[in-house]
């Protein structure tokens, strides 16, 4: 057993995509290892900024030898089937083995292959491997052809210390390169634990999960050296662990006059635009300091790239100044008109459009967010979207709403009002948090159903995994606001009024009917996967919302919830089986008669007495199921269920439906139907699984 190892060495390779290569180097080579029938005990990829490397353990020297045997034409065929068969295995006639059978006398081919070493195996499927590597953006240099996400330099490959010849028009030995700056000459290898040993030397940590460490241990330490304190940030650790080979945490200053800005002004700033750590005084306000990742250790200590980031950032905080400023010579309300001037969408109008649209559907939403006052979320409405319009917004994008919160603060707005601003936007993900002020609700839900109702009429909806205009995330941050806070909406009539608002801006769709059946079956679609998550079954989800075009969420999750206890107990899971026996056999007749029975049973055709209780509890089961379904107890629907269960089964145990009586037949038929009705009034029980 021996060592596979690969090293891949180019230029910078973008942070977001080096997990991935990673994961996509060692999962394409094992393939192609297995293929080739070459076992190994372990497989391990890593990833830097300038290298994607692949360490195989326990791997076969050799491919196995192989022996088969064919069968082929029967002795006396003609030459033309026999030189075939001959083709097709690569021997010669006086190689074939004539063998008796029990069906006659054939020729028999054996095909021995001796298996080839593993470092030809290697050397044969590696180019493919590189021509086809899957990034989601490459790009050719030279005069090559292949094509890598930056040039690559050099290709490092070598089977138990030899090297493999690679052939891709790029260097192939056994050497490979330290750091860019403090070592970067050429580094000779013989196998895995020297190479991790010599890149260490060389300023190149392999492990990005040791890299990630050492960032975090290295902002916290720093942070409490300034006495300050380091709130997480593991997003910013992943990202700065792909930027560098040897990170080197450093800490910077603040200038006392950015200070007074809105606290996610210098944040954004540092995080996403600069890759700074924000650090936090014990009080949870932004620290005047910062940490930095550098790559880079100096003879100075860090002095002059902590200064040259200081020098940056006070640039770009200087620009935040000034549009925090700047911006706040300006009312918010005298921003609104301004939007009329942006466009939302070219089919769908202007943002401006979208504002009155949202303004007139967050009003009707208080009726159903209990202490949402109409005038307050009117209000809220008409403003939210006015910091589109701000030099502050226009450098910093990630803050709009944030800003506009800052402003309408300032010019002496409500804080519900400021607070609703801030957060119409929310929730943009699973983890983001959901709005439960209920202003910030009424907003929030009627920009979304806006937003979806518009690109559904001009039929812009997701397709596979094109989501461009972020429809599923706004229909999942709708389920979470109705959810969450426990609103009674009908999703229909949300978006009816909705789109009834787009045709008094001039967008009708030709069948709105259609695109109401539309978005109710997007959501069903979300709805599972938000379902799915929280660990409840899909099916349930389908067979619940496939009965009497249930759009109430809160209503559809309760009666799920419910369906979920029935079926997990023994009455519920014997009256599913029973459900299936019964619809089956009426499926059957059905399609053999030509008839349906899904007519009530007559009580003056009852025979036995196990027909007369099933007759009796069906008829019980289905007023109170009626009753229980209309006041959502969906717990006394499922209890009127389980009743059946002990009827059902006696019915199925002393009852023939198919006897010789056309009327006894057909009756019982139709208390078979019966059972299937008085199930698909809870849910659709055929969907169930299990």
């Amino acid at each position: 057993m021996a060592e596979l190892l690969i090293e891949l060495f180019s230029e910078e390779i973008p942070a977001r995509m080096q997990a991935r290569a990673a994961d996509d180097l060692q999962r394409l080579v094992c393939e192609q290892l297995t293929l080739a029938e070459l076992t190994y005990t372990e497989a391990q990829a890593f990833a830097t900024p300038r290298r994607l490397t692949l360490v195989v353990d326990g791997l076969q020297s050799a491919q196995p030898d192989t022996r088969e045997e064919r069968r082929g034409p029967r002795v006396g065929a003609p030459d033309q089937a026999i030189d075939g068969f001959l083709r097709s295995t690569g021997l010669g006639r006086d190689q074939l083995e004539e063998r008796e059978t029990d069906k006659g006398r054939f020729y028999f081919a054996v095909i021995e292959r001796k298996g080839l070493p593993t470092q030809e195996v290697v050397a044969g499927f590696m180019p493919d491997v590189l021509t086809g590597f899957p990034w989601p953006k490459s790009m050719r240099w030279g005069s090559g052809d292949l094509r890598w996400v930056r040039p690559l330099q050099s290709i490092l490959c070598l089977f138990d210390g030899a090297v493999v010849a690679v052939d891709v028009g790029v260097p192939c030995g056994r050497t490979t390169r330290g750091h860019r700056f403090m070592a970067p000459d050429v580094i000779e290898v013989t196998d895995f634990k020297e190479y991790v040993a010599k890149l260490r030397a060389a300023k190149v940590i392999l492990d990005p999960v040791e890299r990630r460490r050492v960032i975090a241990d290295g902002v916290t330490a720093a942070a409490e050296a300034a006495g300050y304190r380091y709130p997480g940030d593991d997003a910013l650790v992943h990202e700065t662990a792909g930027l560098a080979e040897w990170p080197v945490v450093l800490t910077g200053t603040i200038d006392a006059a950015f200070m007074d800005l809105p606290p996610e002004a210098p944040t954004t700033a540092m995080r996403n635009h600069q890759r700074y750590f924000a650090l936090e005084a014990e009080d949870g306000r932004l620290a005047p300091r910062f940490a930095v990742v550098a790559n880079l250790e100096t003879a100075d200590g860090g002095k002059a790239i902590v200064a040259g980031n200081e020098r940056v950032l006070r640039a770009r905080l200087h620009d935040a100044k000034f549009f925090w400023d700047q911006d706040r010579k300006v009312r918010l309300e005298d921003r609104v008109p301004a939007l009329f001037n942006i466009v939302f969408n070219a089919a769908l109008g202007t943002v401006g459009a979208k504002v009155e649209r949202v303004q007139a559907l967050a009003g009707e939403l208080c009726d159903n967010v209990t202490g949402a006052n109409r005038d307050r979320a009117r209000s809220a409405a008409l403003l939210a979207k006015a910091d589109l319009t701000t030099g502050m917004v226009g450098e910093f994008p990630e803050l709009q709403g944030i800003m506009g919160r800052y402003y309408a603060l300032a010019e002496g707005e409500r804080a519900d009002v400021a607070d609703a601003i801030a957060a119409h936007y929310s929730p943009q993900g699973p983890n983001d948090r959901c709005p439960t002020e209920p202003l910030a609700v009424v907003v929030a839900l009627a920009d979304k159903a806006d937003t979806l109702a518009g690109f559904f009429a001009i039929d812009e909806r997701p397709t596979g995994s094109k989501d461009p205009y972020a429809l599923r995330r706004a229909a999942l941050g709708i389920i979470r606001l109705i959810i969450e806070n426990g609103l009674r909406i009908s999703l229909r009539q949300l978006f009816a009024r909705a789109l009834a608002l787009y045709e008094d801006c001039g967008v009708a769709p030709a069948d709105k009917g259609a695109v109401l059946d539309g978005l109710i079956g997007f959501f069903a679609d979300r709805l599972k996967v938000h379902l799915r998550e929280r660990g409840i079954r899909h099916d349930l989800v389908a067979a619940v919302f496939a009965v009497g075009e249930e759009d109430d969420p809160v209503r559809l999750l309760a009666k799920v919830d419910a369906l979920k206890a029935f079926l997990d107990s023994e009455d519920g899971a014997n009256l599913l089986t029973a459900y299936r026996r019964a619809g089956n056999i009426v499926r059957i007749e059905e399609k053999k008669d030509g008839a349906t029975y899904d007519q009530t049973a007559e009580a003056t055709l009852l025979d036995l007495a196990e027909e007369h209780a099933l007759f009796e509890r069906l008829t019980a089961a289905r007023e109170t199921i009626t009753t229980a379904l209309e006041t959502e107890d969906f717990a006394a629907a499922m209890g009127a269920l389980a009743t059946l269960r002990a009827p059902v089964d006696a019915f199925f145990d002393r009852v023939t439906v198919n006897c010789d009586d056309p009327g006894l037949r057909r009756n019982r038929l139709r208390l078979l139907s019966g059972i299937r009705s008085a199930l698909g009034s809870v849910a659709d029980f055929s969907i169930v699984e299990g």
